[in-house]
């Protein structure tokens, strides 16, 4: 509700889609979030996106992601995900952690939020790559099938680190934990990914569907990604040519 509401008052011609039904009513003023962040407008923004209009903006939100791992007290598993897509294409993205830190005990500085927008780069965390020649995959921690499971054996991973939320997952790749985001299954949505993209992009990864197709953020769109998920912030095309066919012909897009 704070999201939607905060972001539909200040931006009323964005089309906001969020894996919660929208507040229809009144939202209580205490939630309207209008405050803004004067450090990042001081950035000079990429100039291809001056001209761009509110209403050609579709922001993707999802307000917990990694809903599973929350209900079971993992919550450094946890992310809010705003996604802002433009002409069909992730260009924008926030993953906040609210609970970054959670065990470090009392003098830790609770949460963090990063953030990137392509052509302009990524902040709010260290970015760093797994060793070379080591492939480690991240994968679904509470969603797992076999085909996730063949899919992830196909790559010939050293080890294999399965985490909650697809956000936690693309944090795992820009800090260096993993090297590759697999998915070989029906079940992400566009909220789950258009925000993790677009950190993903700004710093030079790819994000895509298992067959290799890039995934479209346009307002039409079927809100699920069927045909599963594959990331890697280096070697993109080493992990995608080891998905089996058996997988593609099982995930149509």
């Amino acid at each position: 509700m704070s999201i939607c509401s905060s972001l539909a008052r200040k931006f009323p011609r964005v089309t906001i889609i969020g894996e919660e039904d929208l507040p229809s009513h009144d939202v209580d003023e205490e939630l309207i979030e209008d405050g803004q962040c004067e450090e990042i407008l001081k950035k000079a923004f990429p100039p291809q996106y001056s001209s761009i209009k509110e209403e050609e903006l579709v922001v993707w939100v999802d307000p917990l992601d990694g809903t599973k791992e929350y209900t079971e007290g993992l919550l450094d598993h946890v992310t809010v995900l705003i996604g802002i897509a433009y002409e069909g294409k992730a260009i924008a993205g926030v993953i906040n952690q609210p609970f970054y830190n959670y065990e470090a005990g009392a003098d830790a500085v609770l949460g963090r939020t990063i953030w990137g927008v392509l052509g302009l780069g990524a902040f709010g965390f260290q970015l760093k790559e797994v060793p070379a020649g080591k492939h480690i995959i991240t994968t679904t921690r509470s969603h797992s099938s076999k085909l996730v499971n063949d899919c992830i054996s196909a790559m010939n991973p050293d080890s294999v680190v399965r985490v909650g939320g697809a956000g936690n997952k693309i944090i795992q790749l820009i800090e260096g934990k993993a090297s590759a985001y697999v998915f070989a299954s029906p079940g992400c949505k566009k909220w789950d990914t258009c925000a993790p993209e677009a950190i993903l992009h700004a710093v030079g990864g790819k994000l895509t569907d298992i067959h290799g197709n890039p995934f479209h953020y346009n307002k039409e769109v079927k809100h699920m990604n069927s045909a599963g998920v594959l990331a890697a912030l280096k070697n993109f095309d080493y992990y995608a040519s080891r998905v089996p066919e058996s997988v593609k012909q099982a995930l149509v897009p």
